[in-house]
């Protein structure tokens, strides 16, 4: 059989082992939604598994060599692929403002961009899943207090129940990847609306990171806060010392005290 040609500039390292392709399948619940969308399929060693699933299947991908083998190997895939830049079309209107999960083998090379607009289509996105680098995996699911704690941290938090489930080695791709893998699954919180402005959440929560070895009483100077309300003990803190709530207060703080 022939096989797709790994491309390096779209970061695309095939999964050769059958049962970690199982696992990440197996993370979707199939709860609150009834369309899935698979980015980046490349040859199809998940979907396969997802489409054995009572979902309707969507595979999005770039790669016009991937998209001509799938349409040959996977006949269920068959006006259900989308030969589209993920980051860029408009999945909603294709889906008809409909529910759907997002999962995948993901490019490490784009893979923080991809979560950054899968919290762009939050009000239609209750679950999200797959492999990424193990450092973002990580990332995505720590919890305040440690170095690895961040931007992509709080506000994917803020929104979704994250949790890291399993480390895949470099060893089961093709080609391998110089560093490991790592599963992880978001689901939506029942209530996900912030009681603050999610524009200015984000903006406080980026800033404060961009400088995240000062304080947030320096860091977040630009937003010009009366002295009073600096110098109250949150202030003191660096930004990996917050979980996602209190920067939703110090964002409240901003909205009634901001110049």
């Amino acid at each position: 059989m022939e096989k797709v040609r790994a491309k390096k500039h779209l970061g695309q390292h095939f999964l050769t082992d059958e049962s970690v392709a199982k696992r990440i399948a197996d993370t979707l619940s199939l709860d609150g939604y009834n369309k899935v969308l698979e980015i980046g399929p490349g040859m199809g060693v998940l979907t396969k598994y997802i489409l054995d699933k009572p979902i309707e299947t969507f595979v999005v991908e770039i790669d016009t060599e991937s998209v001509d083998y799938l349409n040959k190997h996977y006949e269920k895939l068959h006006d259900h692929i989308f030969g589209q830049d993920f980051l860029k079309f408009d999945i909603v209107g294709a889906f008809n403002q409909e529910a759907f999960a997002v999962i995948g083998n993901f490019p490490y090379n784009i893979s923080s961009q991809i979560v950054f607009r899968v919290l762009e289509l939050k009000d239609y996105v209750p679950e999200f899943s797959g492999m990424f680098q193990k450092e973002v995996a990580e990332r995505i699911c720590e919890k305040k207090g440690s170095k690895t704690y961040g931007i992509l941290s709080v506000l994917t938090q803020a929104f979704y129940d994250t949790e890291y489930l399993f480390t895949v080695s470099e060893h089961v791709f093709n080609p391998p990847p110089k560093v490991k893998s790592g599963v992880m699954r978001m689901r939506r919180k029942e209530d996900y609306s912030l009681p603050c402005s999610e524009r200015l959440f984000f903006n406080v929560v980026k800033t404060a990171f961009n400088q995240r070895r000062k304080t947030l009483r320096n860091s977040l100077k630009g937003f010009n806060l009366p002295d009073e309300i600096r110098e109250q003990e949150i202030f003191s803190l660096r930004p990996e010392q917050l979980d996602y709530l209190q920067f939703i207060e110090i964002t409240k703080t901003i909205e009634a005290n901001g110049v």
